[in-house]
């Protein structure tokens, strides 16, 4: 199907180019912040939502392009070359043949990190994934010959506007987007239509329809397509009333508004703020499962935005809602899905299939995902869903200040419970194996009742006796319910769960026999296991995993001999690294090392793993010596005890180990012994586990850090680029794992040089991090910083000193200010101070910065050494030069001790050596200098790298002071030349060398 989106499209402007914005329905946020920028320039611009039908031969199709007036921009990804669908062999024909006869009517933008048809060469296509939106416009005005600079006429920011990398300000828990989407288009159109043409203020819709039929996903999609028009999407599952009010007012804090702790209150707060349009007006709420619609018009909003409410409930007309009635996909949607999903199958047959399924979309994903596992025949598989063979898969002291009467009165409501309500009573002891507070009671009904003893297998198979247990409790006030959901899509009793007073804990405990105890607590630790969701790595599933973290200790968890619960341990411990709990993850790690060493002996698979996890965290805290000697004594051990004909997993233990004593030897500045473990941990790895294991993947990521820490920044992007692009390929982008790879990649670039490119994927970055992980997690507050160092490289910003200092706020109240992080921005934020001419400010923090990091790491690291030269630099600005002098000929004498003669750091320590020598008189021996240092770098960095053309101005400077004119004035020539063609004329380091201002570096310290 083909059509103008909308009337054409097509707004009239000033004089200009006219150009036709060829795309596919998926990436309608691509096509309108193209049409916008491209208006803002004076150009004449029309999108035209592309999807021929598979019969239409592509040729013809294409050529119907070539009627439009105008320049054919088609933006080209994955998705694009999936429409139809066809054959890569037809678009390879299409594109040798209509496309390129046509060259100059066609252009093309990419939007994928993974390679396209040979044949779309021909359409020479911009690549704009992975890059900020100013980078973006730039790359796609050079593809279409356009000139650049700022645009020729204001355009108001309004619906499609926003550049698609950059997510909405609020972003609330929207599903994941889904690759294999498949048609809708006109009733996405319809609905966007419905939503914008609502007078305000009356701006709901329902999506109606029987289950399955696809309400959810169309939600799901509509707020993915059409994020660029809104500001805030949040996401309520309204299945049950209590989770839908508590998840609706936890709006508030998004939004930044002071309200209560009770929902009711939050939820005004919430109504009143969308209804003025304040902090946003551009507001999109989508309820998922509404069907209950009593008390609707307490929760509804109203104002500037829009309500989508997915629902099989049809009375929601009576509640103003504008319906919209969902049907199954049409044919050509259907037989699409099945031969996308399912390449084997022809288009004869995805028919047949569709029909016996009436085009249902949840049945058709089952048959896809059946028929795209699988080598059986579809007649064989038509057989079977005729036939029916597959519709089985459709009295005691210490209670400080409490009366005696109050506990005798909770005595004599469990007796009497247990007379009446014996269900409640065993329901309510139960509790008293997790800790107090928030008990998610509901944990239990994911138990098969086989696991449960025979006189609490009611609590997983009988609801309606597990209902009147906790309503009991909740009408005796011995509970309070708190219904909210920690996954979405899991709604229901195993969901439920309840606070439960510290006191009222504790008396209850205490009223419970030691046997009874005992089995409950066995029965606790069974129900933490089975509600692992086994990927503590997985940022959503955080929420489960915080859940569980306060219940292992009062379970009896720690010093469990079940194998299912020691595996939910270490995944907590592991969710403690990766969400940055380190404070917490140390304190159980310890717990658990006092109770395992009880357990097992020390080189026992168990406390491998163990002492992985608690490494880790140390690491990730500082303290490194720790984790040093744990993993030394680790590995030693490992070695000593391994076999001559190693057992299965030998390898493996000795892998891991080894990657983790790595880790120790780089935080440690051993960087050279590090580099060689890591190579031998990611060929072990290869071998063992394959390329594409998610344990090789990390230790590709190693070793792209050792081989920056090393100096080798051109090795390293190589490394860290095909690690990004496996992870985004095999993870999800918006996974930690592969946001961590673009961080790399990003400060690979900035080193290398390459500020701009660095400082395009550090914006997208930050936004990603902010939206996935939150504004405070540590990894967002590294990305942060990261960024603030490609603006502070890239030059023109005014306000990265500003940034600097708001930043070093956010590290201090995560981290504390001696942590190695907040130690490093320390420096970063001196050095800015310094090179900005606050010197008094500059001193402060380059002392606090050295003192810090040689308390934590020691007279001898590296990066203590490098301190040198930044304490050197202030003492030059101080008008100190002999003391200055003396910095940098320690800094210099000490790395090149360590790291070599051509690692960057030693050439920068060099390069503030030669300037002091030639500031102390000593002119002959800042020249010596000044030539081999700029020999070195260019052999070590390449001639055109900021570092090097920093080298050769200073040789011409040392030239010029020993008379030297006509070679200074050919050496400063060709510096300022490569300068200008590298960073441009106004970088503040081409400024600096017309100026003849002599160049410095700065040491950023770095500990991987």
């Amino acid at each position: 199907m083909s059509d103008r989106t909308g009337a054409a499209q097509s707004r009239p402007g000033p004089a200009g180019e006219h150009f036709v914005v060829v795309f596919a329905g998926f990436h309608r946020p691509w096509a309108t912040w193209i049409r916008h920028r491209l208006e803002s320039h004076g150009h004449r611009v029309s999108l035209y939502r592309w999807d021929p039908r598979r019969e239409v031969p592509l040729e013809s199709a294409l050529e119907d392009l070539l009627l439009a007036s105008g320049r054919l921009l088609l933006v080209l990804s994955d998705w694009f070359f999936q429409l139809g669908p066809r054959r890569d062999g037809e678009w390879s024909e299409a594109l040798r043949g209509v496309v390129a006869a046509n060259a100059e009517r066609f252009a093309a933008v990419s939007l994928t990190n993974r390679a396209l048809l040979p044949a779309t060469a021909v359409l020479e296509p911009a690549d704009l994934y992975g890059i900020g939106s100013q980078e973006a416009e730039r790359r796609l005005l050079a593809r279409l010959g356009l000139p650049p600079g700022p645009p020729r006429r204001g355009i108001p920011a309004g619906p499609g506007s926003r550049y698609p990398g950059d997510p909405p300000a609020v972003w609330g828990e929207v599903p994941r987007r889904d690759p294999r989407f498949t048609g809708r288009d006109d009733l996405l159109n319809e609905l966007q239509r419905q939503l914008t043409d609502a007078e305000q203020g009356t701006a709901v819709c329902a999506l109606l329809g029987m289950s399955g039929i696809g309400k959810t996903q169309l939600a799901a999609e509509y707020a993915h397509r059409f994020s660029s028009d809104y500001d805030v999407i949040w996401w309520v599952n309204s299945d049950m009333r209590g989770t839908q009010r508590e998840r609706l007012g936890e709006l508030a804090a998004e939004l930044g508004l002071t309200s209560g702790s009770e929902p009711g209150e939050r939820i005004r707060a919430v109504r009143e703020a969308l209804r003025r349009g304040e902090p946003y007006g551009r507001w999109l709420l989508i309820f998922d499962g509404w069907d209950d619609i009593d008390g609707a018009r307490e929760l509804l909003p109203e104002g500037p935005g829009h309500v989508l409410i997915t629902s099989r409930n049809r009375s929601w007309t009576t509640q103003g809602a504008t319906p919209l009635e969902v049907p199954g996909f049409q044919r050509h949607e259907s037989t699409g899905y099945l031969m996308r999903r399912a390449p084997r199958i022809t288009a004869e047959e995805a028919a047949e299939v569709a029909t016996e399924l009436g085009d249902i979309p949840l049945a058709l994903v089952q048959a896809a995902a059946w028929l795209g596992e699988s080598d059986m025949a579809v007649a064989d598989y038509l057989r079977m869903v005729r036939d029916g063979e597959l519709s089985g898969l459709a009295d005691q002291g210490d209670f400080d200040g409490v009366p005696r009467s109050s506990l005798t009165s909770w005595s004599i409501l469990i007796n009497r419970l247990r007379e009446t309500q014996p269900h409640a009573v065993e329901l309510l002891t139960l509790c008293t194996s997790f800790a107090p507070g928030r008990i998610p009671i509901g944990l239990v009904r994911h138990l098969p009742p086989a696991e449960l003893p025979e006189s609490l297998g009611w609590l997983a198979a009988e609801l309606p006796s597990w209902t009147r247990a906790l309503d009991t409790l909740v009408n005796y006030s011995v509970f309070t319910r708190d219904t909210r959901g920690t996954i979405p899509g899991e709604p229901g009793p195993e969901q439920e769960s309840v606070r439960m007073h510290r006191l009222v804990h504790d008396i209850v405990a205490r009223l419970t026999s030691p046997q009874e105890r005992q089995a409950h607590q066995r029965i606790v630790r069974r129900m933490l296991a089975a509600a692992d969701p086994g990927n503590p790595q997985d940022t959503r599933l955080w929420p489960r995993y915080a859940e569980l973290l306060p219940h292992l200790e009062p379970s009896g968890a720690l010093g469990s001999h079940d194998e299912r619960v020691q595996e939910t341990v270490l995944n907590c411990l592991h969710y403690c690294h990766r969400s940055g709990e380190f404070r917490t993850g140390i304190e159980l790690a310890e717990q658990v090392r006092a109770r395992w060493t009880e357990l097992f002996p020390p080189e026992h698979p168990r406390m491998l793993d163990l002492t992985v996890r608690q490494g880790n965290i140390l690491r990730a805290y500082g303290v490194f010596r720790a984790a040093y000697e744990l993993d030394r004594e680790l590995l030693e051990r490992l070695r000593a005890c391994a076999p001559a004909a190693p057992r299965p997993g030998t390898g493996t233990a000795l892998m891991t180990a080894t990657s983790c004593l790595a880790a120790d030897q780089r935080y440690l500045g051993q960087y050279t012994e590090a580099l060689q473990l890591q190579r031998e941990v990611l060929n072990t790895a290869r071998e063992l586990l394959g390329p594409d294991d998610y344990f090789t993947l990390n230790a590709q990521h190693n070793l792209g850090v050792g081989l920056r820490l090393l100096g080798r920044y051109a090795e390293a992007y190589d490394t860290d680029l095909e690690a990004l692009r496996k992870r985004e390929s095999l993870l999800r982008t918006r996974h930690a794992a592969t946001l961590v790879s673009g961080i790399s990649c990003a400060r690979d670039l900035r080193l290398m040089g390459r500020y701009r490119d660095a400082l395009a994927r550090q914006e997208l970055g930050m936004r990603l991090h902010l939206q996935v992980l939150g504004p405070q997690h540590p990894q967002t507050l590294r990305a942060h910083h990261n960024l603030v160092l490609c603006e502070r490289r890239a030059g023109g910003f005014q306000d990265v000193g500003a940034a600097m200092a708001s930043l070093l706020e956010q590290m201090e109240q995560v981290h504390g200010r001696g942590h190695y992080a907040t130690l490093g921005l320390v420096v970063d934020h001196g050095n800015h101070a310094r090179e900005h001419g606050d010197l008094g400010h500059a001193r402060d923090l380059i002392a606090e910065g050295e003192a810090g990091f040689r308390a934590l790491l020691g007279p001898a690291h590296p990066v203590t050494t490098g301190m040198l030269t930044n304490t050197g630099l202030v003492l030059q600005a101080a008008g100190e030069r002999a003391e200055a002098l003396t910095m940098f000929e320690a800094a210099y004498a000490g790395l090149s001790a360590t790291l070599g003669p051509e690692h960057p750091w030693v050439l920068g320590c060099a390069l503030n050596t030669a300037a002091g020598r030639n500031f102390n008189g000593r002119l002959d021996a800042a020249l010596d200098l000044s030539r081999d240092t700029l020999h070195r770098s260019r052999h070590a960095l390449g001639e055109d790298h900021p570092l090097t053309l920093s080298c050769e101005v200073a040789l011409a400077a040392d030239l010029r002071a020993l008379r030297e004119h006509e070679e200074a004035s050919k050496v400063e020539r060709d510096a300022l030349q490569r300068l200008t063609r590298t960073l441009g004329a106004q970088h503040p380091h081409a400024l600096s060398a017309r100026q003849r201002t002599r160049p410095y570096w700065d040491f950023e310290p770095y500990l991987g």
